[in-house]
């Protein structure tokens, strides 16, 4: 804990030479440091996926530097500081966690945690807020339908039954179907958004993140199409000049390979 505690300190420190020294650090704002922290958010969240530990280390200091920064500026206006940062995540976390500082029960169920957390988000907030209100709007439109699901659930609206949800899935693969046929683009465009809405939400049923999972597929993807065009270089060729029959086959190599 010491070595922790220390540690964190030489952070603030550093973080005050560089603001007063640095003529980079003295420029910085709030606004100037936000889209760099996405892009640093981003950096993690591959790390992550890739399950590259050192890498994670790297990125969550890279994270925390910009925690730190944000406070230092928020300091500077007189807003707060790093201690108040810290004591409002405290104070949160003790008061959305009663099953463990308190005496509710919740018979070892994740489940019962997430009811409980949503609900005491909402005893926090003043009369205009709504339940979807916490979703960033700035979030992409994949993780935002996930986080809106997750929210929505947390308050008791969701299947009974997970299994129920791909009925679900049918009704909007139909209605899609249906619109292709008409060839309305806008409808077309509406029904895409229904069925991918539907899937993200069978994607959380079953436990499964709908961005890591795409992002995998992604990967993947990319992997095995690297692999056909080098394999298509090495024959003195284009992509350009093979017939779609030919990429098949050494796309089929790339996945045995696998």
């Amino acid at each position: 804990m010491e070595r922790k505690i220390e540690t964190f300190k030489q952070l603030l420190e550093i973080i005050d030479e560089l603001r007063e020294k640095c003529p980079w650090d003295k420029e910085q704002t709030l606004e100037s440091l936000r889209k760099l922290t996405i892009e640093e958010t981003y950096e993690l969240a591959d790390a992550i996926l890739k399950n590259d530990l050192p890498s994670i280390k790297k990125e969550l200091g890279d994270i925390m530097l910009h925690v730190v920064f944000y406070a230092k500026i928020a300091s500077e206006k007189g807003a707060f500081d790093m201690g108040d940062v810290l004591e409002c995540i405290n104070k949160k976390l003790i008061y959305r966690h009663p099953h463990v500082f308190g005496d509710v029960n919740v018979n070892g169920s994740a489940r019962k945690v997430e009811e409980n957390w949503e609900a005491l988000k909402l005893k926090e907030k003043d009369g205009n807020k709504r339940v979807l209100d916490g979703v960033p709007t700035a979030l992409p439109a994949l993780v935002k339908a996930n986080r809106i699901q997750e929210k929505a659930s947390g308050v008791g609206f969701d299947w009974e039954f997970r299994e129920q949800v791909w009925e679900k899935v049918k009704e909007e693969v139909n209605e899609l179907a249906h619109e292709i046929d008409k060839a309305d683009s806008d409808k077309m465009e509406a029904e895409f958004g229904d069925l991918f809405f539907a899937l993200v939400n069978a994607a959380r049923l079953y436990g499964v993140d709908p961005e890591s999972a795409l992002e995998r597929t992604n990967i993947k993807f990319i992997k095995r199409f690297n692999y056909m065009e080098s394999k298509t270089i090495m024959k003195g060729k284009s992509l350009h000049d093979m017939t779609l029959a030919e990429m098949d086959l050494i796309w089929e190599e790339a996945k045995k390979m696998e």
